[in-house]
């Protein structure tokens, strides 16, 4: 059975690419391409499962999960946080514990590898 999913990250290319991926495994797919935008649409359409993304301006991915997750009506939303940070620990503030401390369902470095992300969205939906 299709479910929603929500991709929100703000590189268009991957999206493009996530949402065909998605899309060819039988699901809907919607976009955001920020923090706010994606609570927005969780608000308004309750997708099954959000792919977010971490490093994003304005509202990050961290501060978006914690969000959902404190609020009673998103909060069982299962999240897939999606970052490069490990490979960027160097120059980001973002941590892996900071992801770990959101709530989130699962947690994959991206580029994610596709049999991995197609994985654990069966797992969590």
């Amino acid at each position: 059975m299709a479910k929603k999913i929500l991709i929100v990250d703000d590189d268009y290319d991957f999206i493009s690419i996530t949402k065909s991926l998605i899309e060819k495994e039988g699901h809907n797919v919607e976009v955001a391409y920020n923090g706010k935008e994606c609570l927005e649409k969780v608000r308004k359409s309750g997708p099954d499962l959000i792919v977010l993304d971490v490093m994003m301006p304005g509202l990050n991915g961290y501060d978006t999960c914690t969000e959902l997750k404190s609020d009673e009506k998103t909060k069982y939303i299962p999240v897939i946080l999606l970052t490069g940070v490990a490979e960027n620990l160097g120059t980001s503030t973002y941590t892996r514990r900071q992801g770990l401390e959101t709530e989130a369902d699962d947690y994959i470095p991206k580029p994610p590898d596709p049999e991995a992300l197609l994985g654990a969205i069966k797992k969590l939906i």
